[in-house]
């Protein structure tokens, strides 16, 4: 078991860390655990009641949250042409095609996410190797591949987060920042919510929200008690 430090544990203390409770009463508990001198993320993990290892089974999409992440996120385009002059426009750090892929083929990795036009997916399977294990590979089904760039690339840069289950059938997504105050970071955690319950696959059986958690950075996790999250949505 990891050590912690001293504020962790004086924070775990003001609170019973395995009881279960209501989703907005664990939203201000994971706030008021907040210790660090920067302002830390908010996190979610939530276990889904899915078989990863059966492809209907698996759950990947997007999210665009009402109150974004609170963070610059840097954007880069594999596009060619006009598309070009459109991604840059909409607030991409670079576009290009083939010059681009040579320059991550380089090393260079300063971006936080990747959009391509449908025409560029075979050069930018290059380096898919990567990419992929980075989480920066466009994807279709995230809705990082179009030619519409620019409504694409402005909703990367408003908020919006990709998910994908792991192997144990858990999601993991940021939420926003610990500035933000209970009353946004719900709202970004319903979107998400609302988002997974319309991607429940039609072979799930049983309870589909098995269990979640919310933490901060540093802090220490606050287990929800998934059968107030019907209410929740409401």
């Amino acid at each position: 078991m990891p050590k912690r430090g001293k504020k962790y544990l004086e924070a775990r203390k003001n609170f019973d860390a395995t009881q279960k409770v209501p989703v907005n009463e664990a939203v201000q508990m994971a706030l008021q655990a907040s210790y660090a001198k920067f302002d830390e993320t908010v996190d979610v993990a939530v276990r889904l009641g899915v078989n990863p290892k059966h492809a209907d089974q698996m759950v990947r999409g997007a999210c665009s949250l009402p109150h974004g992440l609170g963070k610059e996120i840097r954007v880069i385009a594999f596009c060619k042409g006009e598309k070009e002059s459109e991604a840059l426009e909409a607030g991409a750090e670079t576009a290009g095609g083939e010059e681009l892929v040579e320059r991550i083929k380089g090393g260079w990795l300063e971006f936080d996410k990747a959009v391509a036009t449908p025409d560029m997916m075979a050069q930018v399977g290059k380096i898919g190797r990567i990419l992929g294990p980075r989480g920066l590979m466009p994807n279709a089904k995230t809705g990082t591949v179009g030619f519409d760039l620019g409504n694409i690339i402005k909703e990367l840069k408003a908020g919006k987060v990709e998910f994908k289950v792991d192997r144990s059938g858990i999601i993991h997504s940021p939420l926003g920042k610990v500035s933000f105050g209970p009353e946004k970071i719900i709202d970004n955690l319903k979107a998400l919510v609302e988002t997974l319950q319309k991607l429940k696959p039609a072979s799930a059986k049983g309870t589909y929200f098995r269990a979640m958690a919310l933490s901060t950075t540093m802090g220490p996790g606050v287990r929800v008690d998934s059968t107030t999250l019907r209410e929740f949505l409401k």
